[in-house]
């Protein structure tokens, strides 16, 4: 069993992409945490039950880790844009089994209460040009979304153009009606639901 989880939106800096969600959406981030393991800290926007947006950006206050960033934020540049999108799994290890060559290695995480494993690739860089999704699977009951107030926000859709379309298609872990994959040159689109009408990042 797998389902859409959430968005990840990389910035050069955490108020930088802070900024570029909350004019796009016309609402706030909220905190976060940080994680260091990666070196990298984030900010969170709720997108209804068991959904949600991160904000994450390399920590200044937190040494480089002897390994690559995820979402390749070593190599990070430009603006905040939508980079990443993360495919909640039951079973990691049997998931990756089915993933394509390249969609990481299983470890084990924490960020204060939360316990998960995630999928992490040895470069930072997940399969079809980061198009194909980062795998999570959390441990324990708690997960992100249950802390975040509910400010109305919601996955309308999430467009996923790839010069590979079919054969993204064919490796995706998961099947959502709201997730469009698309030939193209390789670039992420989510429509949001908000209480001031659909609004777009990309």
């Amino acid at each position: 069993m797998a389902a859409f989880d959430h968005l990840a939106v990389s910035a050069a800096t955490l108020d930088e992409g802070a900024a570029v969600v909350e004019a796009a959406l016309g609402l706030p981030v909220g905190p976060g945490g940080v994680h260091p393991f990666m070196g990298t800290h984030n900010r969170l926007l709720g997108l209804g039950p068991g959904e949600y947006l991160e904000v994450i950006a390399i920590d200044p206050a937190a040494p480089a880790p002897p390994h690559p960033r995820w979402f390749r934020l070593d190599r990070f540049c430009g603006a905040p844009r939508l980079s990443n999108w993360i495919v909640r799994v039951e079973d990691l290890d049997a998931a990756l089994v089915m993933a394509p060559d390249g969609a990481g290695q299983a470890v084990d995480l924490e960020r204060g209460s939360y316990r998960w494993r995630m999928a992490v690739p040895a470069d930072g860089c997940l399969p079809f040009d980061d198009a194909f999704p980062a795998l999570i699977q959390w441990r324990g009951s708690l997960h992100p979304a249950a802390q975040l107030p509910d400010l109305g926000c919601r996955l309308v859709r999430l467009e996923i153009a790839h010069p590979e379309a079919e054969a993204l298609r064919a490796a995706l872990p998961v099947s959502d009606p709201r997730l469009i994959v698309v030939p193209g040159e390789r670039a992420l689109r989510a429509t949001i639901a908000t209480p001031h009408g659909e609004r777009h990042l990309g």
